[in-house]
């Protein structure tokens, strides 16, 4: 118990530290892991034979990730997407691991160990260049779209991966020790697995593959028809804790069932997560599970980086370097060809050109499974897991080369082609998510017209569907505006979520049309401050609202009526409103607030004005219920 809870410390400290440091960075929590396994196992030494079979209970969180990814995925979405899936995901995949299986071929592998390379090299990292994406705002653009639709599909292509690996394995070759005995624990260890649970030990082809398919129906009518009443029976005995522990069910059950019939847990978690993808209970299974990918996945990752040789690296560091910059050439030379048959152009064709050149995490996946396996030697193994690490670790600098690309080219980023508008309104509406969803369906019910923009067409699709219609394009661009009447509009909403976009907006249209009114979407106090600068009208913070309808229904349950209560809420609305245009005119853009000193000597004077005008309202309820 001592030894567990030493060993559990270690790597939680390590995980704490290293991960948080790595992401600060921009680094990733990826390679923020792998650096805390390497520190507590190679470097200091802290941990040692213990991380292989910790391995073994992680690699549990990869099952978990593919759950979650199925359960990203409805069937509809994944047809929509197809052209991009097939097209550049599917090519990508095919020529890379064909390419880099034949380079292995020619370097004297046998045909199934280069084919297991090349699968497991042809993979890009999800994490880091999914991060990196949302960080520097390059999702949205032509280049994001196409890196995220190739991730996507590597993702799905793990699956069919992995339940092809174990037919490249290579025959058993037992180990010779130094004393020149023969070592039989490899073979003792595959006669235990025969003897292991298994519902198709014995049958013949034909069985094996009716209990096969069987599993594989029982898993996809078990999640449309089991599920629901499940959940409700749990819903029932209203334990939130019953809801973690029945997606947790769920999850290793499926496992379960897919090592019976040989098939991988992998497969049945991503098939069971596509199946339930148009569930009610999706978010709630969603919320529940995330933590536990999180921890296992960081434990897996933790677990490679402990397990890296560096003596083995330091004993021949220009090969391996040299190797990892080929497989990035090799990857992006591909990624070119394929960008530019798809007629990518610009900055997005060297962002999907760059973005995807590294090996990833999966890799790693595929390589303990490889080995356990028995397909790609011990040697080798370790030689690609020191190549994926080094992929990774030069993806920031590929980042950074792509940046310098990008200024040099001096052109905009090629986003998604703006619709044409064919009309124009009297009201303005930018940005139809959540926020401007309830601001045009009360204006359009109460008969006015609106012209609706959006930046991002999934949801610009979505809204026609409920037919509202909407043009697709980025409300900051002077001609997109222009096209939408801005010259004539009475209105303008400002409602994106992006709180810089929504200034820009804002400053945009206050010098185009000095006469408009203005309603923005602000973040916090501090962007409200920003707003006014910026020349909106009216600002609307968007958690203000709500939050003081809750305040009110505190105080209607804690002894005021519901007329003091509204009375409080209505007071406080007015007093808040007039101290956020006061405190505007002493906020100092670029300095913090609390070096601010007379704002904040405002600020107190003014929260006492307030409860000074609360505890004269309570008074006079007093003396008129009196």
């Amino acid at each position: 118990m001592d030894d567990f809870l030493y060993q559990a410390s270690i790597y939680l400290a390590a995980a704490v530290i290293a991960v948080p440091l790595s992401a600060r960075l921009g680094l990733g929590s990826v390679l923020g892991y792998l650096a805390a396994g390497l520190i507590i196992g190679p470097v200091l030494g802290l941990v040692g034979a213990e991380t292989e079979d910790l391995q073994h209970v992680a690699e549990f969180g990869v099952v978990m990730m593919l759950f979650l990814i199925g359960l990203e995925l409805e069937p509809r979405a994944l047809w929509d997407m197809r052209d991009r899936l097939l097209g550049l995901g599917g090519l990508q995949v095919l020529l890379s691991t064909a390419v880099i299986a034949g380079v292995a071929i020619y370097a004297s592998h046998p045909w199934t160990v280069a084919l297991a390379v090349g699968l497991t090299l042809c993979l890009s990292s999800t994490a880091i260049v999914l991060q990196t994406l949302s960080e520097k705002g390059l999702m949205q653009t032509n280049g994001g779209r196409a890196t995220f639709s190739v991730l996507l599909t590597q993702d799905i292509a793990v699956i069919p991966i992995l339940a092809m690996l174990p037919l490249l394995a290579l025959p058993a070759i037992p180990h010779i020790e130094a004393d020149g005995s023969i070592d039989r624990s490899a073979a003792e260890h595959l006669h235990d697995a025969h003897h292991s649970l298994s519902l198709v030990e014995g049958l013949p082809g034909w069985a094996v593959t009716l209990v096969t398919i069987g599993a594989i129906a029982f898993v996809i009518l078990a999640g449309v028809y089991l599920t629901r009443p499940l959940f409700r029976f749990i819903h029932a005995s209203r334990l939130r804790e019953m809801y973690t522990a029945l997606a947790l069910m769920i999850v290793v059950g499926i496992s379960f069932l897919m090592t019976l019939v040989g098939l991988s847990p992998a497969l049945g978690a991503f098939l069971a997560g596509v199946v339930l993808a148009s569930s009610e209970f999706r978010h709630e299974m969603e919320s529940d599970l995330e933590p536990f990918k999180g921890l296992f996945l960081g434990l897996f990752f933790i677990t490679v980086g402990a397990g890296i040789d560096v003596g083995y690296f330091f004993n021949d560091p220009f090969d391996l370097i040299g190797l990892a910059l080929l497989v990035i050439l090799a990857k992006g030379v591909i990624l070119y060809i394929v960008g530019k048959a798809f007629k990518l152009k610009g900055r997005d064709h060297w962002l999907f050109t760059l973005g995807l050149a590294q090996a990833g995490e999966f890799g790693f996946v595929l390589l303990a499974f490889s080995r356990q396996q028995n397909v790609i030697p011990q040697d080798l193994a370790q030689k690609l897991l020191m190549i994926i690490a080094l992929t990774m670790l030069i993806t920031p600098l590929l980042f950074i080369i792509y940046d310098l690309l990008s200024r040099k080219l001096g052109e905009p980023t090629t986003t998604m082609e703006p619709d044409e508008i064919d009309e124009k309104g009297p009201v303005i509406i930018a940005g139809i998510g959540r926020f401007g969803q309830i601001v045009n369906r009360l204006v359009v019910a109460s008969g006015f017209k609106t012209i609706v923009l959006d930046h991002d067409i999934e949801t610009i699709q979505l809204m026609r569907r409920f037919g509202v219609k909407g043009f697709l394009g980025d409300p900051t661009r002077p001609e997109l505006l222009r096209a939408a009447g801005l010259d004539k509009a009475s209105v303008l909403v400002a409602a994106m979520d992006d709180r810089k976009t929504v200034t820009r907006l804002v400053g945009f249209a206050r010098r185009q049309r000095p006469d408009l009114h203005i309603i923005a979407r602000a973040h916090d106090r501090t962007h409200v401050y920003e707003l006014y600068q910026a020349g909106a009208n009216d600002i609307v913070r968007e958690m203000f609202d709500s939050s003081l309808r809750a305040g009110r229904y505190v105080l209607e349950n804690i002894g005021l009526s519901e007329y003091e209560a509204a009375q409080a809420e209505q007071t406080f609305y007015h007093h808040d409103r007039a101290s956020v245009r006061e405190l505007a005119e002493l906020w100092v853009p670029g300095m913090p607030t609390a070096e601010n000193k007379k704002y904040i000597e405002r600020a107190q004077s003014l929260e006492k004005d307030l409860e000074t005008a609360l505890l004269e309202l309570a008074e006079e309820h007093a003396k008129k219920s009196a």
